[in-house]
């Protein structure tokens, strides 16, 4: 059996799902301006599944910085990677301005946020050192661990009894490997939308030594004082010591970034195989992201109606008795009782019949007979949408506790 011959058979579980599944429920296409109305099957629909949290994908100034930006550089400029030809004065701008605004010493710019995660793992340990991680790291955490060639200890999601637990075995482990210890969480978990418990993992370096890695693409622009992230939001950014954020969500574009000391950044531009083999991020993404984080700085009102918008999304659900878990973010997941055939007829009755857009999680992302709707409020939605959204979900449940969706009426 060749490998053509072994894919034919083993799509793999979401893969199993594609028969039905593929461009309605997974790979739809969502066409027109990214707003909290698009297109969807050339019909409007509003839509709660964009990770566009500040709504600065459509910004007027965001729009003309962007057009600004293609205009004066074109799409190829700079050619190759950041070591050899692809550095400029705006990728080093933009770095000494990130860097300041999450209130780290230096900053490295990446050209893109999962690949930039993988290999910054990668780069950061060897065989002698060990890993810890929360067990709802998200996916691009995991793959760069499975390139680690030494020991990983995963703990329960933000049990810290289990990670001091794990990290217990870790201090054993390097007294005899004489490595090091990194612990690797999220400040925001995308599915849940709970924080990571930072602060009290921050807490635990006055009993063990080790550096701590957090994810941020979630927190950047949404949480703390200035949106500096989640770190700032709990008051343990300086106890950060590799900040990671990306600009997929609320920076409404493509790339990341690491935020460390002067010391560690220098060892990244010389280490990094994914920075030092690949082309450097293209110029107007650079030009386009210093308008985003100027906007982010000068601009906190849009940041206040994000939260205007999913504290009255979220306090909305828990009163009209809704299990919305444990999130403190603006990240929304509403979880109901039912089977994938429940969950498939309930999306396409939101879709078809109420015009509402919401992602869907199943199994094996949650477990199974339990559906999750997840919700992402931007600053460009509104309270109306807010209210529409709370009837149609009223409705639905109401729907789901009948087994109206156990009948075969909905079609796609």
């Amino acid at each position: 059996m060749n490998i053509i011959d072994k894919i034919k058979t083993r799509l793999g579980p979401l893969g199993d799902h594609a028969h039905y599944a593929h461009g309605y429920y997974a790979y739809p296409r969502l066409e027109g301006q990214i707003s909290n109305n698009m297109f969807f099957n050339r019909k409007k629909k509003l839509v709660w599944s964009l990770n566009n949290y500040l709504g600065l994908a459509n910004h007027p100034e965001v729009r003309e910085a962007d057009n600004e930006g293609v205009r004066l550089y074109g799409l190829a400029y700079p050619m190759g990677a950041r070591m050899m030809t692809g550095n400029t004065t705006l990728h080093e701008e933009f770095e000494e301005k990130i860097a300041d605004y999450v209130q780290k010493e230096d900053a490295f710019l990446l050209n893109y946020g999962y690949q930039g995660m993988v290999s910054l793992i990668d780069c950061l340990v060897d065989r002698r050192d060990v890993i810890i991680y929360d067990a709802e790291s998200h996916a691009c955490i995991i793959d760069g661990i499975r390139l680690h060639l030494g020991k990983r200890f995963v703990f329960k999601h933000n049990d810290i009894k289990d990670c001091e637990k794990q990290l217990e075995r870790a201090k054993e482990i390097i007294k005899e490997t004489k490595g090091a210890i990194l612990v690797i969480t999220e400040g925001v978990f995308g599915m849940r939308g709970d924080q990571g418990k930072l602060k009290e993992i921050v807490a635990l370096k006055g009993k063990f030594n080790f550096s701590l890695l957090v994810d941020d693409a979630h927190g950047i622009g949404c949480l703390g004082k200035s949106g500096a992230g989640t770190g700032e939001e709990q008051n343990v950014q300086d106890g950060i010591d590799f900040y990671f954020g990306t600009f997929a969500k609320a920076f409404a574009g493509i790339g990341a970034f690491i935020a460390s000391t002067k010391e560690a950044i220098l060892f990244l531009k010389y280490n990094m195989r994914s920075q030092i083999f690949a082309k450097s991020l293209p110029m107007p993404m650079v030009f386009g992201a210093l308008k985003r984080l100027e906007l982010m700085r000068t601009k906190p009102e849009i940041r206040e109606k994000l939260w205007v918008i999913a504290n009255n999304l979220q306090s909305g659900l828990k009163d009209a008795g809704f299990d919305i878990g444990t999130t403190n973010s603006p990240v929304t997941p509403v979880y109901l009782d039912g089977s994938i055939d429940e969950a498939a007829a309930l999306v396409s009755d939101l879709r078809e019949n109420h015009a509402i857009f919401c992602s869907l999680v199943m199994y094996p992302v949650v477990p199974k007979g339990i559906i999750m709707l997840r919700l992402i409020p931007t600053a460009i939605h509104t309270l109306e949408d807010v209210k529409r959204t709370l009837l149609v979900f009223n409705k639905i449940r109401s729907n789901l506790s009948m087994g109206y969706y156990r009948k075969e009426v909905i079609t796609i």
